[in-house]
C-alpha cells in the first residue's frame, strides 16, 4: 500500500488544531463550506462532485485525529485512512507539529499524484487558519 505523508509546523496550540481538525467551524475554515455529519461520519461537499465524500471519524484526542474512508465514492479513497498526529512543534515555540498520512492507496494508483497535492494544499489552509482564525476554505460549494 501507498500513502501520503506531510509534516507541518503549526505556530498555534494544539487545541486550536485539534478544533480546526474535530469541529464543523474549524473544518469549514480550512477544508470546505460543503461539511455535514450523519453521528460519527463525516460529509464533504465539493464543487461539482455528484457525491459527498463520507469520513467516518475513528479517534479524536489531543494527539491524534483519525478518519476512515467508507463512502463509494470516490472509488480510489476506498476504505484509505487519513490521520493527523499532533505533537510539541520543536521548531515553533508553543507551537503544534502536525505528521498527516493519508494511507491505503492502491500502488501505482492515479489517483495518488493528485490527491498528495491537494493535501499540500489543504495543509498550507489548515496552517493558516489555526494561526490567524480567518476562514479560506479550499473549497466553497
Amino acid at each position: 500500500m501507498s500513502e501520503i505523508a506531510i509534516q507541518v509546523d503549526i505556530a498555534a496550540g494544539r487545541t486550536a488544531v485539534y478544533e480546526a481538525l474535530n469541529t464543523h467551524g474549524g473544518l469549514v475554515g480550512w477544508w470546505t463550506t460543503g461539511v455535514d455529519r450523519e453521528e460519527e461520519t463525516l460529509l464533504f461537499d465539493f464543487p461539482g462532485v455528484p457525491e459527498p465524500f463520507r469520513l467516518r471519524r475513528d479517534e479524536a484526542t489531543a494527539d491524534r485525529v483519525a478518519w476512515t474512508s467508507v463512502g463509494a465514492f470516490p472509488p480510489h479513497w476506498a476504505a484509505t485512512t487519513m490521520v493527523w498526529e499532533l505533537s510539541d512543534s520543536p521548531e515553533v515555540e508553543h507551537g503544534t507539529r502536525v505528521l498527516f498520512r493519508h494511507a491505503g492507496w492502491q500502488p501505482g494508483d492515479p489517483g495518488l499524484p493528485p490527491a498528495a497535492y491537494t493535501w499540500g494544499q489543504l495543509l498550507t489552509r489548515l496552517k493558516d487558519f489555526a494561526e490567524t482564525g480567518t476562514p479560506q476554505p479550499l473549497f466553497t460549494v
